[in-house]
Protein backbone atom coordinates (compact mmCIF):
# COMPACT_ATOMS: atom_id res chain seq x y z
CA UNK A 1 0.00 0.00 0.00
CA UNK A 2 1.32 3.43 -0.81
CA UNK A 3 1.48 5.96 2.02
CA UNK A 4 3.82 8.75 0.54
CA UNK A 5 2.19 9.33 -2.61
CA UNK A 6 -0.92 9.79 -4.43
CA UNK A 7 -2.06 6.98 -6.85
CA UNK A 8 -2.41 7.42 -10.47
CA UNK A 9 -5.92 5.71 -9.71
CA UNK A 10 -7.01 8.35 -8.15
CA UNK A 11 -7.20 10.17 -11.06
CA UNK A 12 -9.82 7.93 -12.06
CA UNK A 13 -13.61 9.60 -12.10
CA UNK A 14 -16.30 7.80 -14.46
CA UNK A 15 -16.53 4.33 -15.73
CA UNK A 16 -16.27 5.37 -19.40
CA UNK A 17 -17.15 1.57 -20.97
CA UNK A 18 -19.27 -1.28 -19.43
CA UNK A 19 -18.74 -4.39 -21.47
CA UNK A 20 -20.64 -7.44 -21.36
CA UNK A 21 -19.41 -10.24 -22.47
CA UNK A 22 -22.63 -12.23 -24.64
CA UNK A 23 -23.04 -15.71 -25.09
CA UNK A 24 -25.68 -14.73 -27.61
CA UNK A 25 -25.21 -11.95 -29.48
CA UNK A 26 -28.53 -11.88 -31.41
CA UNK A 27 -30.82 -12.20 -28.66
CA UNK A 28 -28.95 -9.45 -26.73
CA UNK A 29 -29.30 -6.88 -29.42
CA UNK A 30 -32.58 -7.25 -29.85
CA UNK A 31 -33.30 -7.02 -26.58
CA UNK A 32 -31.41 -4.05 -25.65
CA UNK A 33 -31.98 -1.96 -28.87
CA UNK A 34 -36.06 -2.95 -29.18
CA UNK A 35 -37.23 -3.99 -25.13
CA UNK A 36 -34.61 -1.70 -23.74
CA UNK A 37 -34.95 0.91 -26.57
CA UNK A 38 -30.56 1.64 -26.13
CA UNK A 39 -29.65 3.78 -29.31
CA UNK A 40 -26.62 2.16 -30.60
CA UNK A 41 -23.87 4.61 -31.22
CA UNK A 42 -21.54 1.66 -33.52
CA UNK A 43 -21.06 -1.67 -35.03
CA UNK A 44 -17.54 -2.28 -34.84
CA UNK A 45 -18.11 -5.80 -35.95
CA UNK A 46 -20.63 -8.31 -35.89
CA UNK A 47 -18.79 -8.87 -32.53
CA UNK A 48 -18.65 -5.79 -30.81
CA UNK A 49 -21.70 -3.73 -30.78
CA UNK A 50 -21.76 -0.13 -28.89
CA UNK A 51 -24.78 2.13 -27.79
CA UNK A 52 -24.43 5.00 -25.39
CA UNK A 53 -26.03 5.96 -22.68
CA UNK A 54 -25.37 9.00 -21.18
CA UNK A 55 -21.80 9.91 -20.29
CA UNK A 56 -21.03 5.75 -20.36
CA UNK A 57 -20.45 3.34 -23.68
CA UNK A 58 -22.71 0.12 -23.07
CA UNK A 59 -20.85 -2.25 -25.15
CA UNK A 60 -21.87 -5.96 -26.21
CA UNK A 61 -18.88 -7.92 -27.25
CA UNK A 62 -18.24 -12.00 -27.69
CA UNK A 63 -15.26 -12.80 -25.30
CA UNK A 64 -12.80 -13.32 -27.79
CA UNK A 65 -12.49 -9.97 -29.19
CA UNK A 66 -10.91 -8.79 -25.98
CA UNK A 67 -9.91 -11.70 -23.72
CA UNK A 68 -10.13 -15.74 -23.94
CA UNK A 69 -11.87 -16.41 -21.12
CA UNK A 70 -13.98 -19.45 -21.26
CA UNK A 71 -17.96 -18.28 -21.46
CA UNK A 72 -19.76 -17.88 -17.96
CA UNK A 73 -22.11 -20.74 -17.82
CA UNK A 74 -25.30 -20.69 -18.79
CA UNK A 75 -28.18 -20.37 -16.38
CA UNK A 76 -25.29 -17.62 -14.26
CA UNK A 77 -25.43 -14.27 -14.33
CA UNK A 78 -22.31 -12.36 -14.59
CA UNK A 79 -22.97 -9.05 -13.54
CA UNK A 80 -26.17 -6.99 -12.60
CA UNK A 81 -26.75 -3.40 -13.89
CA UNK A 82 -28.99 -0.48 -12.40
CA UNK A 83 -30.80 1.90 -14.21
CA UNK A 84 -31.03 4.68 -12.64
CA UNK A 85 -35.29 7.00 -13.42
CA UNK A 86 -37.81 9.07 -11.78
CA UNK A 87 -40.09 7.33 -9.39
CA UNK A 88 -42.99 6.77 -12.30
CA UNK A 89 -40.93 5.42 -14.54
CA UNK A 90 -40.48 2.45 -12.54
CA UNK A 91 -44.04 1.37 -12.79
CA UNK A 92 -43.94 2.57 -16.81
CA UNK A 93 -40.91 0.02 -17.43
CA UNK A 94 -42.82 -2.45 -15.62
CA UNK A 95 -45.89 -2.07 -17.39
CA UNK A 96 -43.61 -1.97 -20.81
CA UNK A 97 -41.70 -5.42 -19.96
CA UNK A 98 -45.02 -7.34 -19.11
CA UNK A 99 -46.54 -6.28 -22.49
CA UNK A 100 -43.46 -7.43 -24.18
CA UNK A 101 -43.52 -11.06 -22.26
CA UNK A 102 -40.38 -10.06 -20.30
CA UNK A 103 -40.41 -12.04 -16.84
CA UNK A 104 -40.21 -9.65 -13.94
CA UNK A 105 -38.57 -11.60 -11.30
CA UNK A 106 -39.41 -8.23 -8.73
CA UNK A 107 -42.03 -6.39 -9.19
CA UNK A 108 -42.32 -2.74 -8.72
CA UNK A 109 -41.10 -2.24 -4.65
CA UNK A 110 -40.33 0.23 -2.04
CA UNK A 111 -37.47 -0.35 0.28
CA UNK A 112 -36.48 1.24 3.83
CA UNK A 113 -33.23 1.95 2.76
CA UNK A 114 -34.58 4.58 -0.31
CA UNK A 115 -35.43 2.86 -3.52
CA UNK A 116 -38.41 2.01 -5.58
CA UNK A 117 -36.73 -1.13 -7.50
CA UNK A 118 -38.25 -3.51 -10.42
CA UNK A 119 -35.27 -6.46 -11.56
CA UNK A 120 -35.65 -8.77 -14.22
CA UNK A 121 -32.95 -10.80 -16.29
CA UNK A 122 -31.65 -10.19 -19.98
CA UNK A 123 -31.54 -12.50 -22.33
CA UNK A 124 -28.14 -14.35 -20.95
CA UNK A 125 -29.46 -14.00 -17.50
CA UNK A 126 -27.81 -11.02 -16.51
CA UNK A 127 -30.11 -9.33 -13.49
CA UNK A 128 -31.05 -5.70 -14.28
CA UNK A 129 -32.39 -3.38 -12.14
CA UNK A 130 -34.82 -0.17 -12.95
CA UNK A 131 -34.77 1.94 -9.53
CA UNK A 132 -35.75 5.18 -8.78
CA UNK A 133 -34.44 6.94 -5.20
CA UNK A 134 -37.87 7.75 -3.15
Amino acid sequence: MRTDQTSPFQAIRAVDYTVIFVRDMDAMRQFYENVMQFPMARALSANWIEYQIGPNTFVLSRAARTANDAPIPQGTAALQLAFKVDVEQVDACAKELSRQDIPIMSPPTDHDFGHRTLFFRDPDGNLLEIYAEI
